[in-house]
């Protein structure tokens, strides 16, 4: 028999776990119960140096994939908790997911999402990643990707909206070769609290307002979405993000799509 399912991890000891430089996993996917972990060694991403191979510079500025932020967390969660080949196990339980979900409903927890269309036009989801934010802090905690690039895209994506909306700190947690190859960078846990400490403090915007003006006046074609939720808000917000000092990427300026205006954006500075 299942063992009876506990009720998820309040939102408010998430937070001062995630201030405290800790986070919940649990062992398998069926574990009610979960440990905290505090890492000797943490992975970060500093938000002016993420390396952007030509590659996947090439992919972002085609505009290969529709990217989303907010419109589909359930389901990029629970993506991330599904078997790999090399990953046969996953730490994300049920308990979990639902502890995020909360999470998410309280302000708290992202999405990025990566869209392509399926055979029938419809955008299908393909990739993304998902993380906590506290103050001008975003945990990473899980990306998948269904095809070449997408967590790649999503990544990247982040990052962009990260420092158009004032964050200070892009956490990864554990240090992968992936994440590596990247510009993720290893620091000691003393040194990352101390991050955390001065990453206090609201963002000028939230990510959500970085991405709308982002996709200001950018008109995508019609199988771009409806069904599937996204791209409503495309074009909506320039006055909000004027508002928010994001000017610099507005319709009336070249680049003009999504893609090339993260591209612009992030090799400025980095």
């Amino acid at each position: 028999m299942h063992a009876p399912q506990r009720p998820p991890i309040p939102v408010e000891t998430l937070l001062l776990a995630y201030r405290s430089g800790i986070f919940p996993m649990a062992d398998k996917r069926e574990d009610t119960e979960v440990f905290w972990v505090e890492p000797r060694d943490r992975a970060i991403i500093p938000l002016n140096g993420l390396h952007l191979s030509k590659s996947l510079r090439k992919v972002l500025r085609a505009d290969r994939f529709t990217v989303t932020v907010d419109r589909a967390f359930e389901q990029v969660i629970r993506a991330c908790a599904e078997p790999r080949e090399d990953h046969p196990e996953t730490w994300i339980s049920e308990r979990i997911v639902q502890s995020y979900i909360g999470l998410h409903r309280a302000g708290h927890a992202h999405s990025v999402e990566c869209w392509l269309p399926g055979d029938d036009g419809a955008l299908q989801l393909v990739g993304g990643l998902y993380g906590v934010s506290f103050d001008r802090v975003f945990c990473g905690e899980s990306m998948f990707s269904r095809v070449p690039d997408a967590s790649k895209v999503a990544l990247a994506w982040l990052v962009a909206l990260m420092r158009r909306a004032g964050f200070a700190l892009l956490d990864c947690q554990f240090m992968t070769e992936h994440l590596r190859s990247m510009g993720a960078q290893e620091l000691a846990q003393a040194d990352y609290r101390r991050l955390v400490e001065r990453a206090s403090g609201q963002p000028q915007t939230s990510l959500g307002t970085a991405w709308r003006a982002f996709n200001e006046g950018y008109a995508p074609g019609a199988g771009v979405a409806a069904g599937a939720g996204v791209a409503a808000g495309a074009g909506v917000a320039a006055a909000e993000g004027r508002a928010a000092g994001l000017s610099d990427v507005s319709a009336a300026a070249e680049p003009s799509s999504p893609g090339k205006r993260i591209v612009q954006s992030l090799t400025q500075t980095s």
